[in-house]
């Protein structure tokens, strides 16, 4: 049993991540108990008192929207920096951070963000100090996950209208099981694992493909499909700006708009199984945690 700090206990990745890190054994903090606040903790010395005792540290807070509460600079890239060197500075060297794939060639605030705050990871982990890893999925699916609940949403519908990019697009849907499951192992691993792990489903497939995968498994026929013009799809997105409840937005289709997807024999190595097909998802969404 060890010890464990989780950051964005009470997100969708970090709920599934809990109670599987519990359900081997491990004793877990979890961040807003004590008084974590990723938009205001900025600095070294704001964490190191937080860290006495502890084995392992999990980090699976993120954003999809910036806001004067929750700016994306602080909670993807200054806040995990401030964590990460507490954690080489006070020798606790074992640190899992949750990122996202497709991030690498994307101008968006939230892919620059999430890369600085892969670099510091990478970078500490490169000069020694530190035993981290930095998980990338894909789309991520199950219970309780927004866009889970989007893409569940589309697949009841009889008409498909998307955007014209991201009909194209690719996506390779991860089971959150999964990605809580590999977590747990890479805590566990000795020697450490890899420095960076995609984790992704055991297929790529475009957003159309995924959403006709989710309602074969509820027995529907397929959906008629329709490319949405660029104007008009700028145009929901940026709605989509001002409703902060739902996942739509000009950060989300400007990530829709390019490829999601990697080689899935690594993180099936560690899973230890074959990920999650896409036809199986859409009953574990509905899984309790």
């Amino acid at each position: 049993m060890s010890r464990v700090l989780l950051c964005g206990s009470r997100g969708f990745i970090g709920r599934h991540i809990a109670a599987q890190l519990r359900a081997q054994g491990h004793e877990v903090l979890e961040s807003h108990r004590l008084g974590i606040d990723f938009s205001r903790d900025l600095a070294p010395a704001d964490w190191r008192p937080r860290l006495a005792g502890l084995d392992a540290v999990v980090n699976a807070v993120g954003v999809l929207r910036s806001s004067a509460a929750r700016p994306m600079e602080a909670v993807h890239h200054r806040a995990p920096a401030a964590l990460f060197e507490a954690c080489a500075e006070q020798g606790l060297r074992r640190v899992i951070h949750i990122s996202a794939l497709g991030i690498e060639g994307s101008a968006t605030e939230y892919a620059r963000s999430k890369r600085a705050g892969d670099a510091v990871l990478l970078s500490l982990r490169e000069q020694g100090r530190l035993d981290g890893c930095v998980l990338r999925p894909s789309i991520v699916f199950g219970r309780g996950g927004a866009s889970s609940r989007m893409f569940m949403q589309l697949a009841r519908l009889p008409l498909l209208v998307l955007p014209a990019a991201a009909l194209r697009a690719r996506v390779q849907p991860v089971a959150v099981q999964d990605l809580a499951q590999v977590c747990a192992r890479l805590l566990a691993a000795h020697p450490p694992g890899p420095a960076l792990l995609h984790a992704v489903g055991p297929r790529a497939l475009t957003l159309a493909e995924f959403v006709a995968v989710l309602r074969r498994a509820d027995g529907a026929g397929p959906a008629r499909v329709l490319a949405l013009p660029d104007w008009l799809s700028r145009a929901s997105a940026r709605a989509g700006d001002h409703l902060p409840m739902q996942p739509w937005c000009r950060e989300t289709l400007a990530l829709l708009q390019q490829d999601n997807v990697a080689d899935a024999a690594p993180f099936q190595a560690w899973l230890e199984r074959p990920p999650i097909a896409p036809e199986q998802l859409r009953e574990l969404a509905w899984d309790s945690v």
